[in-house]
């Protein structure tokens, strides 16, 4: 027998008005990367996920193709139930996940674990049990509620797509449901449920989102990697040392400007994820990268970490020479790392020294640096 096909549709239309901020909630910065990015990369790697859909709201375009590039996407209605049965006509499959872009951090376990379930159902819920105390009020405390059969409902929500397709037929216009589990529920289906998780807490308030980056931040672990590099010096060249354009009597040679410092950063990050070095990304036979601003490629190493779920924490650069002195552009060289990295300045430390005139270094032949950049990412694997 062949394997149903499955598709999962994220929610990403609304405004997030509630969540404060100067974009749509589901477009900031969440962890690194646009809240959006954490589910839309979950359900795109799960391996039983064949195709994700994204539905934004009317002129989210832009926004959409900044956060996650060139990926296939609808243009939602007015409500939520009309943003996910625009989704659901855009798509032919055997089975549907539905999940709301506010739900950022998504396990593969409750993924596996819904699509399980329909096997023998219509529908499958993520649900945490209620723990707090229930009460009636009606401005005096009332009666407790039991709360033994009382669940959280959380998404993504699975169900067989000709049953949530039917249901979302069937659906008075004038009603609006709270979620698409009690539209199949309501037309007479089966919907059971799994375990949730807190980690997918839905993000509504300011506040939620540093909730959010401390559940985040607490499964994460600390990697550390260095870089190393040397140019020549060379006459007609100019002198680029972190960035900042440095006066000295010789430059330093190399395919790029030669920014030793910028290298031996690049280098730093790239190690911490394990994507070899600078010149596996930017080869110096390629003559696209002749005089390149070396700028270019340590932004593309913080993207790469980003991308990864890693967070940069700090980054410790050492330059190595006789001459110039580093001491009075030192200022510059970080506020400039920290532009290109997007970090406060507090996170980055530059310092100089000289190899008391022994070595190439010593002799006034070139430059070294050596850099150590330390992040913080999830763990995949056991």
């Amino acid at each position: 027998m062949s394997r149903p096909k499955t598709v999962a549709i994220i929610v990403a239309a609304g405004q997030g008005t509630r969540a404060g901020g100067t974009v749509p909630k589901q477009f900031a910065t969440l962890a690194g990367k646009p809240m959006l990015a954490h589910s839309h990369a979950a359900l795109a790697s799960h391996p039983d996920v064949d195709e994700v859909l994204v539905v934004i709201g009317e002129g989210q375009e832009a926004a959409l193709a900044t956060a996650l590039g060139d990926v296939r996407h609808v243009t939602g209605g007015a409500t939520r139930r009309e943003s996910v049965l625009r989704g659901l006509e855009a798509i032919t499959a055997d089975r549907v996940l539905i999940h709301d872009a506010a739900r950022p951090f998504l396990s593969n376990r409750v993924i596996d674990d819904l699509l399980a379930q329909l096997d023998c159902y219509e529908g499958a819920i993520p649900a945490l049990p209620v723990a707090d105390t229930l009460v009636r009020f009606d401005g005096m405390m009332g009666e407790t509620v039991p709360r033994d059969q009382l669940y959280r409902v959380q998404t993504p929500q699975a169900f067989v797509f000709g049953a949530l397709m039917a249901a979302h037929r069937l659906w008075p216009a004038e009603i609006e449901a709270t979620d698409d589990a009690q539209m199949v529920r309501d037309t007479g289906h089966e919907v059971t449920i799994v375990p949730g998780d807190i980690a997918l807490e839905k993000i509504t308030h300011p506040a939620d989102f540093a909730a959010a980056e401390a559940r985040y931040a607490a499964g994460l672990r600390v990697r550390t990697a260095s870089g190393y590099d040397v140019h020549r010096f060379a006459e007609g060249e100019e002198l680029w040392l972190g960035g900042v354009l440095v006066p000295h009597s010789k430059g330093l040679s190399g395919h790029s400007d030669a920014d030793v410092a910028l290298h031996a950063i690049t280098d730093a990050l790239l190690g911490t994820i394990g994507a070899g070095d600078i010149g596996m990304h930017f080869p110096p036979s390629d003559p696209q990268w002749r005089g390149a601003a070396s700028g270019r490629f340590l932004e593309h190493a913080a993207s790469l970490v980003a991308r990864e779920g890693g967070i940069i924490d700090f980054i410790d650069l050492t330059i190595i020479c006789e001459a110039p002195k580093i001491g009075p552009h030192r200022e510059e060289i970080r506020a400039s790392i920290a532009e290109l990295l997007r970090l406060p300045v507090s996170r980055i430390s530059v310092k100089a020294t000289t190899t008391e005139r022994l070595g190439f270094t010593g002799r006034g032949e070139g430059m070294a640096a050596q850099a150590v950049a330390t992040i913080r990412i999830a763990e995949t694997g056991a």
